[in-house]
């Protein structure tokens, strides 16, 4: 027992302190008794003065006993803090613009780029719940909050722009409504999780209405971001068509590509990504903008550590728990009666 262990010892007696007590005044009763009847009997009984110490010894042992020793160890828990991420993705026509970068000058997609960001959220956010929504002309919740990684990660390989037809121009307020019903959910069945907004987008508004403000998402996010994925030169953007082929990781580069023509020119439209759109929304979530290009993915960003903080939390409430320290006076006591029993079997013996 080190000096850490003494400093924390106190009595705590299992049979509770009144039965205790009861046990602990008996035995030291015992105890003056013995000595004064080897006081008094001294020189008329064969007892030693040892097996009048061995005696006292046994009642106060039992004594400490039935006060239970004990010692309190301080422990503070350590737990995986439950961190909701929730994904919204464009998927609008501009996403299919091949312009975008993720880690290498190799280009692609923006949807592909998002997809690969998507990946590395996973990755990032190991042990914590995904929901996932898409938006173009309109808005889905996709996959409600989920443990299940390969959820989100299937939901994503299968992600693809929507057809030409059925756009009616980029408008970046879209997911507002579904996100809004999500989070406040999510914010009601789970007060104390952390709630991440991850918004990945090219950022560029080509609808005529006025953008509504994410503002109102802010009371139930302890932290957002807005992924820009695209760059601000821009690309060409495909005419896609409905039906299996409208995969935008194809059909950018396809020979004899048709491409979205501008009303006012006639010669095919330019989607560039906008930064500003992109960090405004930042702006009314109280996030952070991220534009994804050949040196920044989301693995190589603030991302990361700030995923760790959420993952992992300390209670700061300490709890402690008594530990019951009676073997050293258990093997103590079972050595005296040994030596008391053989004492007795040897007087007997030689009284015989």
């Amino acid at each position: 027992m080190n000096l850490e262990n003494l400093k924390t010892l106190r009595f705590s007696p299992a049979l509770g302190w009144p039965a205790g007590i009861a046990i602990a005044i008996i035995m030291i009763g015992f105890t003056i008794a013995i000595v004064i009847v080897h006081r008094r009997r001294k020189g008329e009984s064969d007892e030693t003065l040892w097996a009048c110490i061995r005696r006292c010894a046994i009642c106060v042992i039992i004594a400490i006993l039935a006060l239970t020793p004990s010692t309190i160890a301080s422990t503070t828990s350590r737990a995986v803090n439950t961190t909701d991420v929730v994904i919204a993705t464009d998927v609008t026509g501009s996403m299919a613009v091949n312009d975008a970068q993720y880690g290498s000058t190799k280009t692609m997609t923006r949807l592909d780029a998002a997809k690969k960001a998507i990946d590395d959220l996973t990755g990032i956010y190991d042990n914590s719940s995904f929901a996932a929504v898409h938006f173009g002309a309109n808005a889905t919740l996709d996959v409600p909050l989920t443990p299940d990684i390969g959820a989100i990660r299937n939901w994503a390989s299968g992600l693809t722009t929507e057809p030409t037809a059925v756009s009616a121009g980029s408008n970046l307020d879209a997911p507002i409504d579904p996100l809004l019903v999500t989070l406040k959910q999510m914010r009601a069945a789970h007060p104390h999780d952390k709630i991440v907004m991850y918004y990945i987008s090219d950022g560029e508004q080509t609808s005529a209405k006025p953008r509504r403000t994410f503002s109102s998402l802010r009371q139930y996010l302890d932290d957002a971001f807005t992924i820009g994925v695209g760059s601000v030169q821009g690309g060409q953007i495909p005419e896609i068509k409905a039906g299996p082929s409208d995969s935008p990781s194809d059909q950018p580069s396809a020979s004899g590509q048709d491409w979205l023509k501008d009303p006012a020119t006639g010669q095919p439209g330019i989607s560039k990504m906008d930064k500003k759109n992109l960090n405004a929304i930042a702006d009314e979530m109280s996030g952070k903008c991220i534009v994804l290009d050949s040196t920044h993915t989301l693995d190589k960003t603030s991302v990361t550590s700030i995923s760790k903080h959420f993952r992992t939390v300390e209670t700061p409430k300490r709890r402690e728990r008594v530990m019951p320290v009676v073997w050293p006076f258990s093997i103590a006591l079972a050595i005296l009666l040994a030596m008391e029993m053989g004492s007795w079997l040897a007087n007997s013996r030689r009284l015989l």
